[in-house]
């Protein structure tokens, strides 16, 4: 048991009602900030908002390591730093492991020789000050497997048991998982996980109605084409996206086959050689669309019987490999 938990801003998931606005994004954004990473409606519940922030922020240190699982380590050593128990805010349990993430002051000691801190914690640095703890423990999982892509030597260094790792990662996945159920499918009560998604999706909702037109960027053409109003969605949000859907699709980022879609993810149909048309998910099983000559910006469903279906980006944040 070395070092046992972490801090920072990125809170609830966002469900407002309809804003047709121009400015959102940066008046969301502002409050919001712009964390690339995508909690779960259970990790937003349980996690302080700032712990949360930070969390996902230091993970960032570390390539390849996600969030979840420094939140998992901070969750089962102090309840993120809300346990009140000896060795969390002053002192050392009985294995004399201290702060939020419980550290071994040995083994915080040999993070700092190894890394400098990012700026914002204490001054020297401390295992009791949640920015330096999160960020030290990030550090030392990197140094002790995930810089090799080992998660389970990574964790299992932070403490030596294999159900201390297993309990980690169902931790994690209990944070990860809940993203499935984001998100309304209603354009009346929209629901994203960042402001970004938001924004985009406010966007295209507010575009139901206008006509299709192959070709078209928005109202000043008449109408959209299926890529034209993801572009203008995003580009509301602040994010450029290629013009055409093909071109989208492999800019990426990817989500995995298989991992669940959140509010703000572009869909895709065609083939690996040439992808023919895209919508923007808003959850629910339902995204915003032009789909074809005759046709209006609509809210339909995304999978249907016969479709395409080709995967998903996720232009509003990372995605994890």
């Amino acid at each position: 048991m070395i070092a046992k938990v972490g801090v920072a801003v990125i809170g609830a998931i966002l469900l407002i009602p309809l804003l047709i606005a121009s400015g959102v994004s940066g008046a969301i954004s502002a409050i919001f900030g712009s964390g690339s990473s995508q909690p779960s409606a259970t990790a937003l519940a349980d996690i302080p908002a700032d712990y949360l922030a930070l969390y996902r922020a230091a993970a960032g240190v570390c390539p390849g390591l996600d969030w979840t699982i420094l939140a998992a380590i901070g969750k089962i050593e102090s309840n993120h730093g809300r346990l009140q128990a000896p060795g969390v805010t002053s002192g050392e349990n009985g294995w004399g492991a201290g702060g939020p993430m419980q550290f071994k002051q040995a083994s915080f000691d040999g993070v700092l020789a190894r890394h400098p801190l990012p700026p914002g914690g204490a001054s020297p640095p401390s295992r009791y000050d949640p920015h330096d703890a999160i960020y030290a423990a990030s550090f030392y999982l990197c140094d002790n497997g995930m810089s090799r892509g080992d998660l389970h030597a990574a964790i299992f260094a932070y403490n030596h048991a294999d159900w201390y790792v297993q309990q980690v990662l169902d931790q994690a996945k209990q944070y990860a998982d809940a993203a499935a159920s984001v998100g309304t499918g209603d354009c009346n009560a929209i629901q994203a996980t960042n402001a970004v998604a938001v924004a985009a999706i406010n966007y295209a909702c507010g575009q139901r109605g206008l006509p299709y037109l192959w070709g078209g960027n928005g109202p000043q053409d008449g109408g959209f084409d299926c890529s034209g109003l993801t572009v203008a969605a995003y580009g509301a949000a602040g994010i450029t996206l290629p013009r055409t859907a093909d071109a989208q699709f492999r800019a990426g980022p990817r989500v995995p086959d298989g991992q669940p879609l959140l509010p703000g993810d572009l869909v895709f149909y065609g083939t690996a050689a040439h992808i023919h048309h895209v919508g923007l998910y808003i959850g629910g099983g339902s995204m915003v669309d032009a789909p074809d000559v005759g046709q209006t910006v609509k809210v339909e469903p995304y999978r249907y019987k016969g479709d395409d279906y080709a995967g998903a980006t996720r232009p509003s944040g990372s995605v994890a490999a």
